[in-house]
């Protein structure tokens, strides 16, 4: 990678990791600390950082990192279920039923071990198997330009997610319950009810995004 792009890596590492906070005023030299990356790098990256809309130029105040609101929350999971929904049509047709069959056969697992517990460690393994079943289908699209767009958007998404740290049992198996019938809608080629299936389980995220 370019010096830019991986000052952007770390700069998105950092946001994720909150050593950024959300809404803090940062200086070029401020964020060459934080990223360990050169002035130049950063310089390079802003522009990048400002088209994504994980910062802006604030008049007389300097770079202010985004802020998750209601607004950025309606935004990220609308164009979350638009490319969504033009990968579902894709992946119904082209996902091989040893593929499909792998995907359930981990859901079906990560459940049972829900069920008798959540950890840490399944937590974290039961929302990198979310995140992983989602960029599998847009990528399978072969469209770079859409795949960006949905990682920058999925920064978003994280970052909405993170704002509540709740740990929930029921929470783990209630997601895999959701992908479950994804997957079963995808083993029977069912187009239709494949889409219900995300449509149903993008506004579950959404809502307990916004805790209704």
């Amino acid at each position: 990678m370019s010096l830019r792009e991986q000052a952007y890596e770390s700069f998105t590492e950092q946001l994720l990791t909150r050593r950024i906070s959300l809404g803090q005023f940062v200086s070029q030299r401020e964020l060459v600390k934080l990223t360990g990356m050169p002035l130049g790098a950063i310089r390079e990256m802003i522009p990048r950082l400002e088209v994504d809309g994980l910062i802006r130029t604030v008049p007389n105040r300097g770079l202010q990192i985004i802020q998750v609101d209601i607004e950025l929350i309606r935004n990220a999971f609308q164009l979350r279920l638009v490319l969504e929904r033009e990968a579902v049509h894709n992946f119904v047709g082209i996902a091989s039923e040893e593929m499909v069959e792998d995907l359930r056969r981990r859901h079906l697992e990560t459940r049972e071990e829900a069920q008798a517990g959540v950890t840490a460690e399944l937590l974290a393994r039961a929302q990198q198997m979310d995140w992983d079943m989602h960029d599998l289908m847009i990528d399978a699209l072969g469209n770079e330009l859409i795949s960006s767009i949905y990682r920058t958007n999925s920064i978003k998404i994280r970052l909405i997610r993170n704002e509540d740290t709740r740990m929930l049992p029921e929470l783990v198996v209630s997601v895999m319950d959701e992908h479950l019938r994804f997957i079963d809608a995808l083993a029977s080629r069912d187009v239709e009810a494949a889409e219900a299936a995300l449509a149903a389980h993008l506004e579950s995220a959404k809502r307990r995004a916004v805790r209704i």
